[in-house]
């Protein structure tokens, strides 16, 4: 048995959360821009809190005693959850394989804390955070955090939520435990097949502690300057902040130049400056249309009858009559095979890949190329492509 600790209860959210820090470090107004706007929990968060809500019943039995009749109770309750799906089971066996086998790593039993609220007033105005996982042992402080989002990867290395944790959980734990080396992981079972770790020197980890007080002062007084980055996608303001839609528009202003084709270089600089206009006006029209559905006035615009469509009243019923008619299941129905992904899900990703990987009836193929940003994470595309291959023309160097 292993010493440890669980904590219970709703989190609730700093000015200065952990989990907003990519944005208030790299644009310090907008934590109090973005807390005087509503904030609404998508269906996709939800369903992510109660994916969090097992992997915790499924730490407590494996590691603070919890009794199988208690958790196999309490798991039915979490599967009767209008948002559960069955491949929740295995991505929260993911997270728990994965602490399971850190835990086994270690030569004595290390200390283990579940769902702990840190202090991060140190560091952060008012600042506090809750840690899904903490181990610690043998001079490593380990920080594990899960994900059940799929649209966004989140990697480990330099997240500033994960080191403001690590941060939370040495200053609770230095005095007890020795700890010269901080490891961070994210289980991301959605995105990745294996946990995104990260490791650096305690030493390290304080000196950005320390770097990052004045902006978190700045943030919390709501000062500084308003920056526009890929830090903006999750930032409630993100439709309507002045400085986004400024930035978005002058897009079109780099393009008239003469010569009149532009160059290489210009086309760089205009793809980052237009990086976003699409799902920004989408979500600025989203806000336009809910103000004016309760009544408020957006001048140029207003709210018309969108295109309608056709439902059967009962399913049944109709194809029940249509085969009554003479009307064969041939023309009722069509046979299709699952998608890939669709049958990975089905099957859950160890048996798809014990029955389709590992047999060889499923080949992996490189994606198209994609034109990405230079601080994308992702390696560069290395094989050789001729540019016709790609671009039916191409820009002039000015």
């Amino acid at each position: 048995m292993v010493a440890g600790e669980i904590a219970h209860g709703e989190r609730a959210h700093a000015l200065l959360s952990a989990s907003g820090a990519h944005r208030w470090l790299h644009c310090p107004p907008s934590a109090r821009l973005e807390s005087t706007l509503p904030d609404t929990e998508s269906e996709a968060a939800k369903r992510g809190t109660l994916a969090h809500e097992i992997s915790e019943l499924k730490l407590q039995k494996a590691f603070f005693g919890l009794k199988a009749a208690k958790f196999n109770s309490e798991l039915k309750k979490k599967q009767k959850h209008e948002l559960y799906e069955p491949v929740i089971e295995e991505h929260t066996n993911a997270y728990l394989d994965y602490i399971q086998s850190l835990v086994h790593s270690f030569p004595t039993p290390p200390h283990i804390a579940v769902e702990r609220k840190l202090d991060l007033t140190e560091y952060i105005p008012e600042g506090f955070g809750t840690s899904d996982c903490i181990v610690i042992g043998a001079g490593r402080l380990h920080i594990i955090d899960y994900k059940n989002g799929s649209g966004v990867p989140v990697p480990a290395e330099d997240n500033p939520q994960m080191k403001l944790y690590a941060l939370g959980a040495y200053k609770a734990f230095a005095m007890w435990f020795p700890i010269q080396e901080i490891h961070i992981a994210i289980v991301q079972p959605k995105v990745w097949n294996n946990p995104s770790e990260w490791s650096l020197p305690v030493e390290d980890l304080l000196a950005w502690g320390e770097s990052i007080k004045p902006i978190a002062q700045q943030a919390f007084a709501g000062e500084g300057a308003y920056s526009v980055g890929s830090h903006c996608g999750f930032c409630r303001a993100k439709a309507t902040c002045r400085a986004r839609v400024e930035h978005l528009l002058e897009a079109g202003t780099a393009a008239p130049k003469k010569p009149p084709l532009i160059g290489w270089d210009e086309v760089g600089e205009v793809l980052k400056k237009a990086d976003g206009i699409v799902s920004w006006y989408n979500d600025l029209k989203k806000l336009a249309l809910a103000e004016a559905l309760k009544g408020g006035d957006v001048p140029g615009w207003k709210v018309v009858e969108g295109r309608g469509g056709r439902e059967y009243v009962d399913l049944d019923k109709a194809f029940a009559y249509l085969k009554e008619q003479g009307i064969d299941d041939s023309i009722l129905f069509k046979r299709q095979p699952l998608t890939l992904p669709q049958l990975e899900d089905a099957l859950t990703k160890k048996v798809y890949k014990e029955l389709l990987v590992e047999p060889g009836h499923v080949v992996s193929r490189p994606g198209a190329p994609a034109l990405a940003q230079i601080e994308d994470k992702r390696p560069a595309y290395n094989p050789q492509v001729k540019p016709e291959d790609v671009f039916s023309t191409a820009p002039e160097q000015s």
